[in-house]
């Protein structure tokens, strides 16, 4: 794959003289924990864009996704890896926005994770129907793992949701939810994982690796107790009005991350991860649907 793109870079004349075309590169980041962690996590890979793009990179966190977005419509931001859902509402918003490039294989092969969902070890819920009557946690209306998947999945099991759990509450991201559970703000909630490994650790990958990595939650103090059918990995996406060497620059470089600076892929990947690889637009339709048929 690596050769592919090596060999696509060379016959579309990518280097600093075309990516002149552009002034500036902007990437957003979806949120799901702090503003200052998601900048923070991504400074490496922030440098690595501009050195080989030859312009000023900056890196762009909103309060929530939509804000990414909205920017990937209004053409405020170049760049940004989407979750399935996200991705779904700006294609089905402007269908020549964006473009697929990259996903994320896990160490397992897969590209592919799960709404993960969790109670503090000590309160006795141990399973989704214990979770009946209590104090319920979605993370935000455009997150796949964090409301869309979970919710259609629990519906179709449970009825509606409001009737199902004394409250439902979105907690504005996967850290808030994470934290929030901990602290007994919520009773039980969701949040996503790539389902590698162990538990305790977080898992290999995703919201819960990255809480526990910052130590703002022992995962010993929780438990799993519901777990989703397999989300197709969100895609790392470019504007489609770019220059087309830049977007296969930055494609490029992002494609070989993990060969050519592991740490800083851990935390572009929020954990460990195989590699980033190919992705296409047919891998989403089912989320596609999935956003139509919820009506958001």
């Amino acid at each position: 794959m690596k050769k592919l793109f090596a060999i696509l870079a060379a016959t579309t004349c990518i280097g600093t003289a075309h990516a002149q075309e552009i002034k500036e590169f902007n990437i957003g980041i979806l949120g799901g924990e702090n503003a200052q962690d998601r900048m923070t996590s991504n400074e490496c890979y922030r440098a690595a864009i501009e050195s080989a793009l030859g312009v000023p990179v900056k890196v762009f966190t909103p309060a929530d996704y939509d804000g990414v977005i909205q920017g990937l419509l209004g053409g405020t931001l170049d760049m940004a890896w989407l979750g399935a859902s996200a991705y779904a509402k700006t294609y089905l918003t402007d269908p020549a926005a964006v473009e697929v490039r990259l996903t994320k294989q896990n160490l397992n092969d897969s590209t592919g994770y799960y709404s993960i969902g969790f109670a503090r070890k000590d309160s006795g819920i141990t399973s989704m129907d214990d979770a009946k009557g209590k104090k319920f946690a979605f993370a935000e209306p455009n997150s796949t793992s964090g409301y869309l998947v979970p919710a259609a999945e629990l519906i179709a099991k449970y009825g509606p949701l409001e009737a199902y759990f004394s409250e439902v509450k979105m907690s504005g991201g996967h850290e808030q939810t994470i934290v929030g559970v901990n602290n007994g703000d919520f009773e039980a909630g969701v949040s996503w994982a790539d389902g590698v490994g162990n538990w305790e650790d977080g898992y290999a990958s995703g919201a819960f690796r990255k809480a526990a990595d910052a130590g703002l939650v022992d995962m010993n103090n929780l438990t799993e107790i519901w777990r989703s059918a397999l989300i197709p990995e969100g895609p790392m996406v470019v504007r489609a009005a770019l220059p087309a060497d830049v977007k296969d620059k930055v494609t490029a470089l992002t494609a070989d991350l993990w060969e050519t600076d592991k740490a800083c892929a851990y935390g572009v990947a929020a954990g460990d991860a195989k590699d980033f690889v190919p992705a296409t637009h047919d891998m989403f339709l089912g989320i596609i649907d999935a956003r139509k048929l919820s009506g958001e």
